[in-house]
């Protein structure tokens, strides 16, 4: 026996759904946060046909459409079009202290944009722009059940990062990411909390102290729409954000199947460099870490120093990394972008523009523009079947 269609809006519900976006971007981004959650659970997972929707036509039409019944294997999401009151979620997001971001806004990090990652809206609470906030961050993340190490290793990590004028970007759970957000709070350091709930929630709830306390020096952020509690499947694609928001990610303790590595492998799938905390063979806590340090899949982490080596170039770092890492180099004044796209091509074998957009997860626009700038620059050049080349030079 087949489950029944979910029923449809009636004409006065369609009439008001209509009325509450109109031709408002930001009006229908936020009806969609109510009838359609993100799902990114890990990288690699394809959009549905509705997010893909979503994306080619837009926001506005495709929420006229699904109102009217057509958006194709939609009927789930139309279900929930009758509940939707964009002024009333407007309401309960003012009256949680935050702030509705949405892209064009200057809050608005464009590393948001990156295709896997797109969430409808991100909501915002605290005094910083989340946008200068991520210009120049570190996500330290790691084990909810942190042991004594380890949570001393993030809080020193977190104190150095902060110390040294960079921002510390965490989920704010027990563990590693409390003791992360805690040492750049020491030394009065920004920081970015993203959460697996609602703006009007907190979560863990014993956590809400510091919340507030990163909310003053820096913010907090969550894809979710108010009412939203915490669940498996929204920490899990709440790591996409922490990493998206990040210029590289830092694991200081994770067992082999731990959530943090997770985050990491949202990092490896942006093309983010990837850090980890060496741990003791015979504790299980580590063993996540020590294997990807194993597999070449993450650097491994000792100090600060070491993570400003991971997170930036050496014009972004402090003169003392700078000595470390001995003198610049050309390369290091490409884009972490720029960077992923001269890194594939070689000097003999032409690469296809499409090839690449596959291999970075980049649009093929994108790619495009980058190769424009890098052969002007000397970079690349064009071979003679339309591939690209990298240059002796470079």
């Amino acid at each position: 026996m087949s489950a029944q269609s979910p029923p449809a809006p009636t004409a006065a519900e369609r009439a008001r759904a209509h009325a509450m976006v109109d031709g408002d971007e930001r009006r229908a981004r936020i009806a969609w946060s109510r009838v359609l959650e993100p799902r990114r659970e890990r990288p690699g997972l394809p959009l549905t046909r509705l997010e893909v929707a979503l994306h080619e036509i837009g926001y506005t039409t495709a929420w006229h459409r699904l109102v009217d019944g057509d958006l194709p294997r939609a009927e789930s999401a139309r279900a929930h079009v009758p509940a939707v009151d964009v002024d009333a979620e407007l309401s309960r997001v003012t009256r949680s202290r935050a702030r509705v971001v949405v892209p064009g806004d200057a809050d608005w990090p464009t590393a948001l944009d990156h295709p896997l990652i797109r969430p409808h809206l991100i909501h915002v609470r605290g005094q910083g722009c989340l946008a200068d906030l991520t210009q120049r961050a570190v996500a330290v993340v790691g084990s909810r059940a942190g042991t004594g190490y380890g949570e001393a290793v993030a809080r020193e990590l977190g104190s150095g990062i902060a110390r040294s004028g960079w921002t510390v970007v965490s989920g704010a759970a027990f563990g590693i990411d409390a003791a992360a957000h805690q040492g750049g709070l020491v030394v009065d350091g920004p920081g970015v909390a993203v959460l697996p709930c609602g703006p009007d929630r907190t979560y863990p709830v014993s956590n809400q102290r510091l919340v507030d306390a990163v909310a003053e020096s820096g913010a907090v952020v969550t894809e979710l729409a108010t009412g939203t509690v915490a669940r498996r499947h929204r920490f899990l694609a709440r790591n996409r954000l922490i990493a998206a928001l990040s210029r590289c990610c830092i694991v200081v303790e994770a067992g082999l199947r731990s959530g943090s590595l997770n985050t990491a492998g949202w990092a490896e799938a942006l093309h983010l460099p990837v850090g980890a905390v060496p741990g003791p063979v015979t504790q299980m806590s580590s063993a996540g870490c020590n294997e990807w340090i194993q597999k070449t899949r993450a650097g491994l982490v000792a100090d600060t120093g070491d993570v400003l080596a991971l997170a930036g170039s050496v014009g972004d770092a402090p003169d003392e990394v700078a000595e470390l890492l001995g003198p610049a180099r050309p390369l290091d004044a490409l884009t972490a972008a720029q960077r992923g796209v001269h890194d594939l091509l070689s000097l003999r074998q032409e690469s296809a523009v499409g090839d690449l957009a596959t291999e970075l997860v980049l649009p093929v626009e994108e790619v495009i523009a980058i190769l424009s700038v890098l052969q002007i620059e000397g970079w690349v050049t064009q071979g003679e079947s339309g591939g690209w080349l990298r240059t002796p030079a470079g």
